[in-house]
């Protein structure tokens, strides 16, 4: 059980803005061989979207407060993360996987209030793919 709670907050964790990574955990995992491999995948999915979900409500309340000093980041670049993401649409979602560009294409997407449904839809599409991928790989190679 702690294996899963593990996998889950480190998944969690590396979805959002925090630095984290759950692939060496999932495939720590994986190796050991005393969790099954649907569940561990579940479980690293669920976690990893409820983290890109929480990047998507802080994008929804970002904008009120871009006025104040302490905002992170700076309004020019915060134009050019919307014009990328009106530029590739909800389809870069699928790219919410992705090391340094992911989570801040979650934060846009809320920013953008893009709908929540197709929101879930494609980042679970894309993180849950991913370990899939993950887990084929280090299976493979046992």
């Amino acid at each position: 059980m702690i294996g899963y709670v593990g996998l889950f907050l480190s998944a969690l964790i590396a979805a959002t803005i925090l630095p984290m990574q759950s692939e060496a955990v999932l495939v720590g995992l994986l190796l050991h061989g005393a969790h099954s491999v649907g569940a561990l995948l579940l479980v690293a999915t669920v976690g990893n979207v409820l983290g890109a979900l929480i990047n998507w409500y802080l994008g929804r309340f970002l904008r009120r407060y871009q006025d104040r000093r302490w905002f992170p980041v700076p309004p020019a670049k915060l134009a050019r993360a919307e014009e990328w993401y009106r530029r590739f649409g909800r389809w870069s979602l699928l790219g919410s996987w992705l090391p340094v560009v992911g989570d801040p294409i979650t934060i846009v997407a809320g920013v953008l209030r893009e709908p929540l449904p197709m929101f879930l839809l494609l980042v679970t599409i894309a993180k849950a793919g991913r370990y899939l991928v993950l887990a084929a790989v280090a299976l493979a190679w046992v």
